[in-house]
C-alpha cells in the first residue's frame, strides 16, 4: 500500500509553468506571515505538511525579504489550499520553480496546517565596520549580497539605510571603499530614495548607473546608533536626567563617561542652549532600564551627539546611582549669569571664568573657598576639588575687572544658585586671580592588564600621564582607587611593579588615604615635580570588577568568567547564536560558533552568570544583559555552557560577517591570542599552540625559558610551571610558527602581554617547537592549591592568605590574584 501511495505521489509531481504570486499575511510585516499563493485567479494557502526552512528560504528570496529565520504558523487561512507537499532544493529564485504535488488532500484536510514563514526582513547590511551601525553598505537581491557604488548614493539613501537597520540617523557617507573592498557583484542599480521610506525595498531605482563602478568605489556609511535624546524628571524639558534611545531602546547615561562638552552638545541638540551643570543621580533621581556608557569625545560645538566620535565604552559596573543629569541654559532652573568655564586648554583644570554682566570675567582668589570650588567642579562634571590657587597666567582680556564676593554652601548644583548678593566687580590688579584643579574621573587609570580594573596605577598631571610611587602605599589607598574608578573593592596587597615599568615621570609619592575618600586626590600625598621622586617601584592595583572570559580549551570548551578574584561558570540558559558569535569574536576565535550544555570543569566553581543574551548592537560581552552576578538557576552537573567556535559565517547572525582591522573605520582587532597544549599527558603539559589568522600554529623555542612557561601555566589555570620545554619535546607541530622570541618577566597575566614577535616565522622549524610542563590539572583558579601537594621546584615558596570584606555585604572574599601577578610561584591557602 505504501508503495502505491509513493507511486501516486511520484506520478503527480508537477512544476508550475505559469507565474505564481506569493505573499505573507497576518504576520505584522510584509516579511513574515502565512504563505499565500495566487493561482487560477484566486488567493489560497500552502499546505504545511513537509514544509521546511529550504522552502521558506525561497519565499524570502522571492519577496526580497532577506534570510529565512523560522517557519512558525500564523493561524488558519481561508479559501482553497492551492499548493501542498512543496519540495524546493533551495536554489530556486521563486516558489513557482519548486516541485510540489497535486495529490495532497489526505495530508492537508483543513487550514490548521497552513505554512508560515518569518524572514529577517533586512535587505541591507553593514560589512566590516567597527560596530553594527557603520560599515560598507551591501544589499541583498536574489539571494546574493552586492556592494553599492558611491557615485549614486546620497544623504537620502543613507537616511533610509540607517532607518532600516535601526541605527538612527546618518553621520557620514564615505566613498572610495573606506571600509575595504567588498566581494562579489557591485549592484548595477542606483538607489533614488526620497528619504522617508521605511526600508530600501520601497525606494525607486534607476536601471543603471552613469558611472562604471568597481569595488574601489564601494560606499560606506556611519549611522548614529543613538536616535533620540531627552531630559527627564527635571522642572522642564531643558533639565533632568539624560536619557538616550539606542536601537529603539531608551537608557540612562553613566556619569563616568559624561562631561560638560557632551552635555553642551545634548543641550544644543534639544534646542535648550548650552550646558550649565552636569549632575549625578542625587539631583534628578535614578532611572531604570539600560545604562548607556558611551564615552563621547565632543568638542562642544557639534550640532548633534551623533557628530561626536565615541572613543570607548565604560564597564557594566555603572549603576543607576551614576545616572547623569544635565541643566541647560534654557531651563528655568538656571540663572543665566551662573555659567562657568575653565580656560587654559584643559577640561578640569585652569583659570576660573564666570559669566557676569553679559561677559566672561575672571575671579579673585581671596573671595574663594573650598565650598565655591566644590560647586564649580560639580557644575563642570569634573568630580571633586583637588586644589585651587593663584593663576599662573593672566589673559589681557581679563586684566581690568574681576569678580569677588561669592558665597556657596558647597551643595549647590551650579554657581548661579549660590548667594550672589555680594558678587561685585573689582580691579584684577587688586589681588591674585583664581585657578582650580578638579579630580576628574579620567585623571587616574589602571594599565597593563588588558582591563580597566587592574593594572599599573597612572595619574594625569601637568598635561601628561605618570606613575605613583609605592612608598607608604597600602590597601586603603587601593580601595580609594577602585572606588574612584567604580571598579568595586581592592583585592590585592601591594605587589611592586607586577604590571611592568611605566613611562613618564612619577607624579605622586607617599600617598596616605583613610580609605573612605571619594578620590585619590582627596588623600594626603606628595605631588612630585618631574624627576623629583627618582627611581621608585610603581604601584599596581587589582579591583574586584577586573573580569575576563575564556574558553577552557583554546577556542572551544567551557565558557568561564573571571570575577571578584575567582574563575566561575556561565550557564547555558538563554544563550543564543548572537551571544555565541560575540564570545568567539571577542576571544579572536572565529566569527560564529555552537553551544551546548555540559557539566562544570570544577564542580565547586561559582556560577557567575546566567541568562546571558547579547543583542545585535552589543559590541562586547560586558554590554550583554544577564542575571545579576551569582544569581542563577542552573546546575553545575549539566547546565554549564560549552562553546565550539568556527570561522564560518552564520547568515542568521548579523555580526558574524564583521571583520576586524587596524584601520580607523574597522572593528578594532583585539590582541587576544587563544592558547592550547597538545601532545602531553593531561591538559597541563604539551607543545604550546596559539590561534592567529584563523589557524593554530606553534611557538619557536628561541629565548623560551621558565618565565615564559610561568605565564602560560598561569593563564591556562594549571598552577606553577615545572619546566619550559623546547626542541619539540612533545612532537613536531604542523602549520605556521606564529610566535618567536617571547620574553616574559614571569609576572604577566597573559602571554600576549610579553614582548614577542607575531608573524609566520619561516626562519624557525618545527624541530624547535616550544612547550610547557605545569604542576597540575586544570583548576578553578589561575593557580593550583598546592598546600597538600608535593611540588618540586627550584623556587622557594611563600605562604600568603589575603582576605577582604566586600562593600556590598558581609561575606568574606578570599582573593588569589597574588599568585597570578607575582613573579615567583606563591603557595596560597584558603582559610
Amino acid at each position: 500500500m505504501d508503495s502505491c501511495v509513493a507511486l501516486i505521489l511520484l506520478s503527480s509531481t508537477i512544476s508550475f509553468t505559469t507565474a505564481v504570486s506569493v505573499r505573507l499575511v497576518d504576520g505584522g510585516s510584509r516579511c513574515e506571515g502565512r504563505v499565500e499563493v495566487y493561482r487560477d485567479d484566486q488567493w489560497g494557502t500552502v499546505c504545511g505538511y513537509d514544509w521546511d526552512m529550504t522552502d521558506a528560504a525561497v519565499v524570502c528570496r522571492e519577496l526580497d525579504c532577506g534570510e529565512a529565520q523560522n517557519i512558525p504558523q500564523f493561524g488558519p487561512g481561508s479559501g482553497p489550499i492551492l499548493m501542498g507537499l512543496v519540495q524546493c532544493r533551495g536554489s530556486e529564485s521563486t516558489l513557482n520553480s519548486c516541485d510540489f504535488y497535486s495529490y495532497y488532500e489526505q495530508y492537508c484536510t483543513s487550514h490548521d496546517q497552513d505554512a508560515g514563514v518569518t524572514c529577517s526582513g533586512l535587505i541591507s547590511r553593514f560589512a566590516d565596520g567597527p560596530h553594527l551601525c557603520s560599515g560598507r553598505v551591501e544589499v541583498l537581491r536574489g539571494g546574493t549580497w552586492s556592494t553599492v557604488c558611491d557615485a549614486g548614493f546620497d544623504q537620502m539613501d543613507a537616511e533610509v539605510v540607517c532607518r532600516e537597520l535601526g541605527c538612527g540617523l546618518p553621520v557620514e557617507v564615505l566613498g572610495a571603499a573606506a571600509f575595504g573592498r567588498g566581494e562579489g557583484q557591485v549592484w548595477s542599480e542606483e538607489l533614488q530614495c526620497r528619504g522617508n521610506e521605511a526600508e530600501i525595498y520601497f525606494c525607486p531605482t534607476s536601471s543603471s548607473l552613469k558611472h562604471s563602478c568597481t569595488h574601489g568605489s564601494d560606499v560606506g556609511l556611519v549611522c548614529t546608533g543613538h536616535t533620540q535624546a531627552r531630559l527627564v524628571s527635571g522642572s522642564d524639558s531643558c533639565s533632568g536626567r539624560a536619557e538616550l534611545q539606542y536601537l529603539s531602546e531608551w537608557g540612562t547615561v553613566c556619569d563616568v563617561s559624561w562631561n560638560m562638552k557632551a552635555a553642551s552638545v545634548l543641550c544644543g541638540q534639544l534646542k535648550c542652549g548650552s550646558a550649565v551643570a552636569v549632575l549625578g543621580s542625587d539631583w534628578f533621581g535614578e532611572g531604570s532600564g539600560q545604562i548607556w556608557a558611551d564615552v563621547f569625545d565632543c568638542q562642544g560645538n557639534e550640532t548633534h551627539l551623533s557628530k561626536c566620535p565615541i572613543s570607548s565604552w565604560s564597564r557594566a559596573a555603572c549603576s543607576h546611582k551614576q545616572d547623569a543629569g544635565v541643566i541647560c541654559s534654557g531651563s528655568s532652573l538656571v540663572f543665566h549669569e551662573g555659567r562657568v568655564r575653565l580656560s587654559g586648554g584643559m577640561e578640569c583644570e585652569g583659570e576660573v571664568e564666570v559669566y557676569f554682566m553679559q561677559d566672561w570675567r575672571r575671579v579673585l582668589l581671596d573671595s574663594w573657598s573650598e565650598s565655591e570650588a566644590s560647586v564649580v567642579c560639580r557644575q563642570l562634571g569634573c568630580g571633586s576639588v583637588f586644589s585651587f590657587s593663584s593663576s599662573s597666567t593672566s589673559s589681557p582680556e581679563h586684566r581690568h575687572m574681576c569678580l569677588t564676593g561669592f558665597s556657596c554652601s558647597g551643595n549647590e548644583a551650579h554657581l548661579g544658585n549660590c548667594s550672589s548678593a555680594e558678587v561685585m566687580e573689582k580691579s584684577c590688579s587688586s589681588g591674585k586671580q583664581l585657578s582650580i584643579t578638579c579630580s576628574a574621573h579620567s585623571s587616574i587609570r589602571l594599565v597593563g592588564s588588558g582591563g580597566d580594573c587592574a593594572g599599573r596605577l597612572e595619574v594625569f598631571h601637568s598635561g601628561s600621564w605618570g606613575t605613583v610611587s609605592d612608598d607608604l602605599w597600602d590597601i586603603k589607598d587601593a580601595q580609594v582607587v577602585c572606588r574612584q574608578l567604580q571598579c568595586g573593592v581592592a583585592l590585592s596587597d601591594p605587589i611592586p611593579a607586577q604590571f611592568g615599568p611605566g613611562t613618564g615621570p612619577i607624579w605622586l609619592n607617599e600617598v596616605e588615604c583613610e580609605g573612605n575618600e571619594a578620590s585619590l586626590w582627596n588623600c594626603r600625598l606628595q605631588l612630585c615635580e618631574e624627576d623629583e621622586c627618582g627611581n621608585k617601584n610603581h604601584v599596581g592595583v587589582v579591583c574586584s570588577e577586573f573580569k575576563e572570559f575564556r574558553l577552557t580549551e583554546g577556542c572551544e570548551g567551557n565558557l568561564e568568567v573571571f570575577y571578584n578574584g575567582t574563575w566561575g561558570n556561565v550557564c547555558v540558559n538563554g544563550m543564543d547564536e548572537e551571544t555565541v558569535s560575540l564570545v568567539c569574536q571577542e576571544l579572536n576565535c572565529g566569527r560564529s560558533g555552537s553551544e551546548r550544555a555540559t557539566k562544570a570543569r570544577v564542580e565547586s566553581a561559582p556560577n557567575w552568570l546566567d541568562n546571558l543574551k547579547c543583542r545585535k548592537h552589543d559590541s562586547t560581552l560586558w554590554h550583554c544583559p544577564s542575571s545579576p552576578w551569582r544569581q542563577n538557576n542552573c546546575y553545575n552537573r549539566h547546565e554549564v555552557a560549552k562553546i565550539t567556535c568556527s570561522e564560518v559565517e552564520n547568515h542568521l547572525v548579523q555580526r558574524s560577517h564583521l571583520k576586524c582591522s587596524l584601520s580607523l573605520h574597522q572593528r578594532r582587532c583585539l590582541n587576544h591570542l587563544p592558547l592550547r597544549l597538545r601532545g602531553g599527558e593531561g591538559s597541563c603539559s604539551g607543545g604550546l599552540e596559539v590561534y592567529h589568522n584563523s589557524m593554530w600554529g606553534s611557538v619557536c623555542d628561541n629565548d623560551w625559558d621558565i618565565r615564559d612557561a610561568q605565564v602560560v601555566c598561569r593563564q591556562l589555570g594549571c598552577g606553577p610551571a615545572l619546566s619550559a620545554d623546547g626542541s619539540a619535546d612533545f612532537g613536531a607541530g604542523k602549520g605556521p610558527i606564529w610566535l618567536n622570541r617571547v620574553k616574559c618577566t614571569g609576572n604577566e597575566i597573559h602571554l600576549w602581554d610579553c614582548p614577542h614577535s607575531l608573524k609566520n616565522h619561516t626562519d624557525c622549524s618545527h624541530r624547535q617547537d616550544a612547550g610547557v610542563t605545569c604542576t597540575g590539572q586544570r583548576s578553578l583558579l589561575d593557580f593550583e592549591d598546592v598546600s597538600d601537594a608535593s611540588v618540586t621546584s627550584s623556587t622557594d615558596y611563600c605562604l600568603t592568605t589575603l582576605t577582604t570584606t566586600y562593600s556590598g555585604g558581609n561575606a568574606v572574599i578570599h582573593t588569589f590574584l597574588l599568585q597570578i601577578l607575582v613573579l615567583p610561584p606563591v603557595l596560597i591557602t584558603i582559610s
